[in-house]
């Protein structure tokens, strides 16, 4: 017997119970249909995790104190790696949350204290006015950059307010800046900040240790050259205490980004197989169910010389084909409801040919594995006792 002919035999089963076979493909198609929709968001957060990491530059270096908290980067440190091979530029950090105000609006945001190479060591950029100065740093004056939320919460998005007053945990402060927008992210928004100067941030936080440096080297191929200057110069301030400190730099962040990523793919993709393998026991379920009503035909194919392989061919066929189309369609779903969640919910999702490739091919896998044991049943099958069944 042709397979050709068993393609039209199968089809020609499935097509006879429309509302059967449907029921059978819908635990295929929600189960395929997951793993497009869980895969895609855990490749989209991948690509916009990795986007905003590059985004920040590839020659970034951070380093941060962990140990006690007494523990800080004087000024006489910065200088001084400043002075290291492969290091460009250094710019000191500290953070906290603060409460401004502007007439009768408050609003809760971060604080950023740096020095003016942080515009261009992080690409943190200002659309209006301009970015703190070194004269700002060195004179402890009382001037803000402005993140686009605070503009928003505060000044109902009002552009025109370089030189007005913020207040700051009751300090006001000039508008000197309004940065270009960032937009949001996994880690938060980007808009969320005031940026002062450093030596301001410290007597306004009652917070006078660095602990972070923003550290730019000279270029992507020197920044483990300049690694390597910094963590033999930490590990002789630290007399060797690997844990008082951390020297990392993009590709690091890089790395452990998309490692938790896959990891996060992997675990949803498991969550998303259940369901499959739920959809597969119902293919099982109604293979079996098809074996018993058709059991005189099958005997019937038998007297008439269809060997065991071919009766066993033709179920398998028939299960796959089933599973198949269940794939197909839970692809189509899968997709659709993709696209609604990018678009209405802004969700980064991102699906690929390969994992629309690897679904297809997993569905007909399913179908072709749960079918077998229905499969093997009727090609076993006594033609003498098969053509007796009523």
């Amino acid at each position: 017997m042709k397979v050709s002919k068993l393609f039209k035999v199968s089809f020609r089963s499935i097509l006879a119970n429309k509302m059967r076979s449907f029921l059978t493909m819908l635990g295929i198609i929600i189960g395929i249909s997951s793993v497009i929709i869980l895969v895609g968001l855990g490749e989209g957060t991948k690509k916009q995790i990795q986007s905003q990491i590059e985004s920040l530059g590839t020659n970034l270096i951070t380093v941060n104190i962990t140990g006690f908290r007494s523990n800080s980067f004087s000024n006489e440190d910065i200088e001084y790696l400043k002075t290291k091979p492969g290091i460009k530029r250094i710019a000191p950090f500290i953070s906290g949350n603060v409460t401004a105000k502007y007439g009768s609006k408050t609003y809760t945001t971060n604080l950023e204290g740096s020095t003016s190479e942080y515009s261009d060591i992080r690409k943190i950029y200002v659309d209006i006015g301009r970015f703190i100065s070194d004269d700002d740093v060195k004179n402890r004056s009382y001037v803000a950059v402005l993140g686009q939320d605070i503009v928003d919460e505060l000044y109902s998005g009002r552009t025109n307010i370089i030189g007005e007053y913020i207040n700051i945990n009751g300090i006001d402060f000039t508008i000197v800046g309004i940065l270009k927008s960032q937009g949001s992210s996994s880690s938060g928004s980007g808009d969320d900040r005031i940026i002062i100067p450093i030596s301001t941030a410290q007597r306004l936080t009652r917070n006078t240790n660095i602990r972070t440096l923003y550290i730019e080297a000279n270029s992507k191929e020197e920044v483990e050259f300049a690694k390597g200057y910094l963590e033999l110069y930490l590990s002789k301030r630290f007399n060797g205490d690997t844990t008082s400190y951390r020297v990392f730099d993009q590709t690091s962040l890089l790395n452990t980004a998309t490692e938790t990523t896959n990891s996060m793919t992997l675990m949803l993709m498991g969550i998303a197989a259940i369901s499959l393998l739920v959809g597969g026991i119902g293919i099982m379920n109604i293979m079996l169910v098809s074996v018993v009503e058709r059991t005189r035909e099958i005997g019937i194919r038998k007297a008439v010389g269809a060997k065991r392989r071919w009766i066993l061919l033709q179920f398998l066929i028939e299960s796959a084909t089933i599973s198949l189309l269940g794939g197909i369609f839970g692809v189509t779903l899968g997709y659709l409801i993709s696209n609604v969640l990018k678009v209405f919910f802004k969700m980064s999702i991102y699906i690929s040919i390969r994992t629309i490739s690897i679904a297809v091919i997993f569905s007909i896998f399913i179908g072709v594995l749960f079918g077998i044991y229905p499969a093997n049943k009727a090609s076993k099958s006594n033609p003498i006792e098969a053509l007796r069944y009523e």
